[in-house]
C-alpha cells in the first residue's frame, strides 16, 4: 500500500489515491479511528470520561493524524500514545 492510502486512513490528507475510492478509504479511517479508541480508552478509560465525547474523538483523531506510531498491532498504542501526549504537552 501506499504513502497515500497511508496518509488518508490516518487523517493526514483528504486526497485520494489512485485506485481507490473515497467511500472505501473513509471505512478504513473510521476502522482506524475505532480500533485505536477502543485500544487506547482500555488502558486510560477514566480520560474518556474526563473529556465528553466531542474532546475525546478529538483527542484520538490528532493522535492517529500526528503520532509517531508505525506498529500494525493496536496494542502498541498504548507507549505511543503516551508519548503522544508527553510531546503535546510540552
Amino acid at each position: 500500500m501506499s504513502a497515500a492510502f497511508y496518509d488518508f486512513v490516518r487523517g493526514r490528507s483528504d486526497d485520494v489515491p489512485a485506485g481507490y475510492t473515497a467511500a472505501g478509504l473513509r471505512v478504513y479511517r473510521h476502522l482506524v479511528y475505532l480500533g485505536a479508541s477502543q485500544m487506547i480508552e482500555a488502558h486510560f478509560p477514566a480520560v474518556r470520561e474526563q473529556l465528553g465525547e466531542d474532546a475525546w474523538r478529538t483527542l484520538i483523531e490528532a493522535f492517529i493524524r500526528q503520532s509517531e506510531w508505525t506498529s500494525p498491532y493496536y496494542g502498541d498504542l498504548k507507549d505511543d500514545f503516551l508519548a503522544y501526549l508527553a510531546r503535546e504537552s510540552a
